[in-house]
């Protein structure tokens, strides 16, 4: 073990885990410091993997993706039962640790479980499993601890029929009904998770709308959707008191007194950075009222220079995706790397049931920016793949400048809308144009054909 680290990662998520091989690849010492006994962080064990395994479990299982075909009551397994997707939930995870810890160890990235908190600006205490502590002294550092759910006091978590969004990828059993409270971005999966598998969803969300980021027309196609299999929406008003029946099921009473009766809840309305026993105070830092800190939106470096972080603990847009890229360029700029600005555009990923994926600007947006622009739309089922495929709902939304021609955004829900995205980002990011999507050749049949539907859609309409 070093003396003294060029590059201490607290963290094994995303952007941990992309920092450290960075800086490693730059022929630094590196140290990652993780709080579970495997390393992974909250992506590979509660968050993004758990959860995008649990849903194409539930997809295989429940034959979803045939129903076009075969009607609303086809299965490919007609009992399914918790420990059907925990079997491959956990063959899963072990294969994710185990690339991580091959990647650690080839870059020589050195690693040790326990608990960081700083002694002061340049050394981290390191509380280990078997209760001993050991000192550690570094020149930089990247706080990459993510976040925990939040639990407010009026809910009972040890009641096991109700769950937050780290538990309920180990949920203990299917239940026939099930309130999910907070229709933000993990709450909005789960729930359409578990309506595909048939449980009653019902959603509950303060406000009057959700995924507010998202185009309102994507949005309106996926409400009609979810509503048609039966997801009932709360919206508008808040869970105000969460209380066991005496029939045993969970009592959910809203703000404006309606209630709502199902055999399990999960509470979705919050995260806060895991930030808490970090000492922070001791090399001069805070955080806000929900424990995510402060950073350089171009280097991620805080207040004390020589400390970074990024990923979820730095709040919006805590994706994956972006967390990586956000400890790439943290461990660049650390040692002295220089970088190009980074794409205008990224995409976002909702996996929900159906997906839901956009870059660019929404219509919303185009329009309060005065822009004269065009909407181009396709019905994936028009593709020759969606047909052949039983696809009868998803639809691809591009938008373009009638005064430049440049695409502006692409909005798309369906089957692969999380793969099909990525054309729309290069050619945003690449400022093509309409003429890209109709002069060139998509293969054939593919979903990826939408595209030159929709612009031609568009094209149709625009002034030539």
């Amino acid at each position: 073990m070093a003396a003294v680290y060029e590059f201490i990662v607290i963290g094994s998520g995303p952007s941990g885990r992309r920092a450290a091989i960075q800086a490693a690849k730059l022929g630094k010492s590196v140290l990652v410091i993780e709080a579970r006994m495997r390393v992974g962080g909250v992506s590979v064990h509660t968050g993004t993997i758990p959860s995008k395994t649990l849903r194409e479990t539930a997809l295989n299982l429940s034959g979803w993706r045939e129903r076009g075909f075969y009607g609303r009551s086809y299965r490919v397994k007609k009992e399914i039962g918790s420990e059907d997707l925990s079997i491959r939930l956990a063959k899963t995870l072990d294969h994710e640790v185990d690339v991580l810890e091959h990647q650690f160890l080839r870059n020589g990235v050195e690693t040790m479980a326990g608990i960081a908190r700083f002694v002061d600006a340049n050394r981290v205490a390191v509380t280990q499993p078997d209760g001993g502590e050991t000192i550690v002294t570094g020149e930089r550092f990247l706080i990459a601890v993510g976040t925990l759910p939040h639990h407010p006091d009026a809910v009972d978590f040890a009641d096991p029929d109700i769950l937050d969004s780290d538990e309920v990828v180990n949920i203990p059993r299917l239940p026939r009904s099930l309130a999910v409270v907070g229709a933000g971005v993990i709450g909005i999966e789960y729930a359409t998770i578990f309506s595909a598998l048939d449980v009653a969803v019902t959603v509950i969300e303060p406000r009057a709308t959700f995924l507010d980021f998202v185009d309102r027309e994507i949005i309106d196609e996926f409400v009609h959707q979810l509503r048609d299999r039966g997801v009932t929406f709360r919206l508008g008003s808040p869970a105000t008191r969460v209380e066991k029946g005496a029939d045993g099921r969970v009592l959910t009473t809203l703000g404006d007194g309606r209630t709502v009766r199902t055999e399990m809840l999960l509470y979705c309305a919050g995260r806060m950075g895991a930030t808490a026993g970090l000492g922070l105070d001791a090399c001069g830092l805070t955080t806000d009222a929900r424990g995510r800190l402060s950073v350089d939106p171009v280097t991620y470096q805080t207040a004390a220079g020589h400390i970074y972080a990024a990923g979820d603990v730095i709040g919006f847009p805590s994706l994956a995706s972006t967390s990586m890229e956000q400890g790439r360029i943290a461990a660049c700029h650390a040692f002295g790397l220089p970088l190009p600005p980074a794409p205008a555009f990224f995409p976002y990923g909702i996996y929900a049931v159906p997906e839901i994926s956009t870059v660019g600007m929404t219509e919303e947006e185009v329009r309060t920016r005065g822009i004269n622009y065009e909407c181009g739309i396709a019905r994936l089922r028009e593709t020759s793949r969606g047909h052949i495929m039983g696809l009868q709902q998803g639809l691809m939304k591009m938008i373009f400048s009638n005064k430049t021609r440049r695409l502006l955004g692409v909005h798309i829900i369906g089957e692969g809308a999380t793969e099909l995205i990525h054309i729309g980002q290069a050619v945003l990011n690449l400022k093509g144009t309409i003429d890209y999507f109709i002069e060139n050749t998509f293969n054939y049949p593919t979903l990826a054909e939408a595209y030159k539907i929709a612009a031609l859609d568009a094209w149709n309409r625009m002034a030539r």
